[in-house]
């Protein structure tokens, strides 16, 4: 357990931090999860739809540093990789 005051005010903020974060990956998650599950329906349009919703939220969750950068951009890719693939 934390002693000094500093250290007690970390422990708080980590707490609070680590709910924000869950939060956000379980957003990230699902939209990734729609956006596969309108690729394997076959129904290309909705998961147009789904693919930007699943962009905004992978990117949304690296600009408040819950996941790199990169690897938003690397996720990202593989989508829109699948996605172009089932349309051809």
């Amino acid at each position: 357990m934390a002693n000094h005051k500093s250290s007690k005010k970390r422990a708080r903020q980590t707490i609070v931090k680590t709910l924000r974060n869950r939060a956000v990956k379980s957003q990230v998650r699902t939209a990734v999860r729609s956006f596969r599950e309108a690729m394997e329906a076959g129904d290309l349009d909705i998961a147009k739809t789904k693919l930007v919703d699943a962009t905004r939220e992978l990117y949304r969750a690296a600009s408040k540093g819950v996941m790199h950068k990169r690897s938003a951009s690397r996720r990202v890719s593989r989508l829109a990789t699948q996605l172009h693939a089932a349309a051809k």
